[in-house]
């Protein structure tokens, strides 16, 4: 099954996406992720002001059949939360890329991005996975 994985985001290897924006990302779960959660119904996401290392869990979403830990895919202060969401988490199902941002974090070490993986990679991490 092809999935949706847009060639101007970086990624994780545990699914979240990463749009540069300046000093600031914009983070939500890939395609890969919403679908292999199937129908989302339940988001927990941080407060803005919450400051995260690279790697730590920064919220939880919840779906029919699984629940989820969310990565932090760089070190940084969470500036604002995508609240819309917390009421209507299925536009992580419906709309992953777009409306269904979680995150933004104003990044405390921009080198960080190197680590992260570009579409090519991720989308070869995902076939891995099958």
């Amino acid at each position: 099954m092809s999935h949706n994985i847009p060639a101007d985001l970086r990624y994780t290897k545990d699914d979240e996406w990463v749009r540069v924006e300046g000093d600031e990302v914009v983070v939500g779960i890939t395609d890969y992720a919403q679908d292999a959660l199937s129908d989302i119904v339940y988001l927990e996401l941080p407060n803005a002001g919450d400051f995260f290392g690279i790697g730590e869990v920064f919220g939880v979403v919840e779906s029919v059949k699984a629940a989820a830990d969310l990565y932090m895919p760089v070190s940084g202060d969470v500036v604002a939360v995508n609240e819309a969401l917390i009421d209507t988490p299925e536009l992580i199902n419906e709309d992953p890329y777009g409306a269904a941002w979680m995150i933004r974090v104003k990044m405390s070490e921009p080198e960080q991005l190197d680590e992260l993986m570009d579409a090519e990679a991720y989308r070869a991490h995902c076939e891995a996975r099958g």
